[in-house]
Parts: C-alpha cells; structure tokens; sequence
C-alpha cells in the first residue's frame, strides 16, 4: 500500500464537522452556548455553498442541529456521541492509495485532548475516526501516533509541515524522535520530507491551546509556497515569533528541493481579548472546491486584505469569509472544525481544483 494525503486544494468529495454538544469549550452560559452553535452553524452553510458537508451530531443536540443547519442545506446529520467537536483533530484524516486508484484510506491517530489537560473532555470523541471511516467505507489506517489533524499540513507531493512543541510533546509521544514521528508520517500519510517547526503562537501554548499547532501559523497553498502568520506589532509576543519562524522556513526546501515562496498573511490590528494575547490567524481557513472558506474578526479592512491575498493564493476560488471570533474563543477556528474528504476519482487522475 502506498498511502498518501492529498494537498487541501485537491477535490473533495466532501467536508466532515461535528456539532457542538454542552460541555466546558461550549460555555457555561446559555448565550456563550448559542454563541458556539451559530459560529458553527455559519460554518457549515459556507462550506456547503461550495461542497457536501457530513455533520456528527451527538443524539443529545439532533433536533437544535436539524433546526439550525435546515433541511435543505446539502448538510447531512450522522449521529454518534461526541464530548468534543474540533473534528480536525479527532476525526480521521482521509488518504488515497495511488497503489489502488479509487480506495480510501482513514487514518485513525490516537488523540488525547490535545496532551490529557485536566480539564479535557476527548475519549468519546477518539473513536469519531472510526465511525466516520466506516461510513464511508474507508479502509483504516491505525496509527500509534498520538498527533491531530490541526497539527500537520501538506503539499500532497511529500511534504510535510509539524511542529516540535506538538508531536515530540511529551504528553503526547514521550518516546517519540524526529526520526519515529517521521517514519510514521511518511507510512500513514505519504510525507516522508518533514519541515519541523520549533513553536506556534503564544496564546496556543496556554492551559486551552493546543501546544503548537501548524495550522494557525502557516499552511501550503501550491507546492513550493508559504502562506505564514504575520505580526506586524511589536507590542505582540508573536512579533518576535512569527520572525523567528520566517527567518527559518526561509532556508527551508520542500520534497521536490524547491525553495520557498513565503507569502505574509498579516494578523488583525487586535492583540489582547480578555484572556490575553489572542492568536487571530487568517492561516487558519479551509479550502473547499472552488472556494476558500476564510477567518473573519470583525476588522472590514484587515479582513478584506486577507481576503484578497488568499484570493490571489488559490486563483480560481470564491474567498467566503465567516467571523471566527467565536470560534477562536473557544480554542481554535475554522481549519480546526472542519475534515476535508478527498474525491477519489480526481484523486486517481492526479487532478487539483
């Protein structure tokens, strides 16, 4: 078998979600928890404007989930119980087998809430990779790797972005090395070329980050680019951050030993919520079949300059924007709830979209 992870701009066959369900990332009050349904509700109408979109509901949320997402919405409800719903990072991350034109794999890492924090609710949410591998009749693809789908990205080419803080987190891997991590990566997901990262964004290594996740900080809109966070204010931590993580990815080549085009997506004017720094990220968007679903935070200039800047980065796609705000509150954003599913027929045919 030679398994391989597709690039995000490859078709897709559709998008998985999950909806969000009571517990302690939704919100203790009932207008923090409407809130989170509506962010998540907003997301998923947008990326159904452009593809299929397949919601895990826990049986608890089915009737508000049917009310809110509408029947008509080329949205399709699954039930299975959830205790999270950041379905990037749980949910399995879909493979093609250019072996076996027209198999799909799913790769089931193990997750533990993003390192077993105390206050992480995750283990009816890790066995989401499964249900949804056999929805879809995907062959599995188990892993002994503790990683999240939020933590990698690629160019479908062999390459491989990840970061230090998040696969070799000894919460997660305390055996793991470069090499282990790597092996792994390039068995499961066909990336054997990984480009390490040494941190993510401040906020993200609070007691509800992630610890490092790549997809807030830079992703691979083309083989050979960088779309990577900009702070522009030196007020901000990630000022001397996202220059350290320029300064490296300028020296770095991909699979192919092309060097980088690093293209700079500026953050949004506002540093501080009332948490501290937030980590506001434009890099954290989805691409979809012909669009891109892109990060909103209430900033019509800032907002309208990223907008135009993945427009340019993908040619060809309807940027969609979508407030995130409330999404980020919560711990991530919209790359982070959202799993996209290869098309399998272009992806036997080597096609992009």
């Amino acid at each position: 078998m030679s398994w391989r992870m597709p690039a995000e701009t490859a078709p897709h066959e559709r998008t998985w979600m999950a909806f969000p369900r009571e517990g302690i990332t939704l919100g203790s009050e009932a207008s923090e928890r409407e809130e989170g349904y509506a962010a998540w509700t907003a997301v998923a109408h947008a990326v159904a404007e452009f593809e299929p979109v397949t919601m895990v509901v826990d049986p608890t949320e089915t009737a508000r989930a049917r009310r809110m997402l509408g029947s008509d919405s080329g949205i399709e409800i699954v039930a299975a119980p959830l205790d999270e719903f950041w379905m990037r990072d749980f949910g399995p991350t879909f493979v093609v087998d250019d072996e076996r034109p027209g198999v799909l794999g799913a790769v089931d890492w193990i997750f533990n809430g993003w390192g077993a924090p105390e206050w992480a609710e995750w283990t009816v949410s890790a066995e989401i990779a499964r249900f949804a591998a056999a929805h879809v009749g995907a062959e599995l693809v188990s892993s002994v790797l503790v990683n999240e789908g939020g933590g990698i990205h690629v160019d479908g080419e062999g390459t491989v972005l990840l970061t230090e803080t998040v696969q070799l987190d000894p919460r997660r891997n305390p055996y793991a090395d470069r090499a282990r991590v790597e092996a792994e990566l390039a068995r499961t997901i066909g990336a054997p070329h990984a480009i390490w990262l040494p941190r993510g964004l401040t906020r993200d290594y609070d007691d509800f980050g992630t610890n490092g996740h790549v997809d807030i900080v830079a992703t691979i809109p083309s083989p050979g680019r960088l779309l990577l966070h900009h702070q522009a204010d030196a007020a901000h931590p990630d000022f001397v951050v996202t220059r350290e993580l320029r300064s490296l990815l300028e020296g770095q080549a991909d699979a192919a030993g092309r060097r980088f085009e690093i293209i700079d997506l500026p953050a949004p004017t506002t540093l501080r919520d009332d948490e501290g720094f937030v980590d506001w990220s434009y890099v954290n968007h989805l691409v979809v079949n012909d669009g891109v679903v892109a990060c909103g935070f209430g900033e019509p200039e800032a907002d309208a300059r990223a907008a135009a800047i993945l427009a340019d980065a993908y040619p060809g796609r309807r940027v969609v924007t979508v407030d995130a705000r409330p999404i980020f509150a919560r711990g991530g954003g919209i790359h982070c709830i959202t799993q996209q599913q290869p098309a399998l027929a272009a992806a036997a045919a080597g096609g992009a979209r």
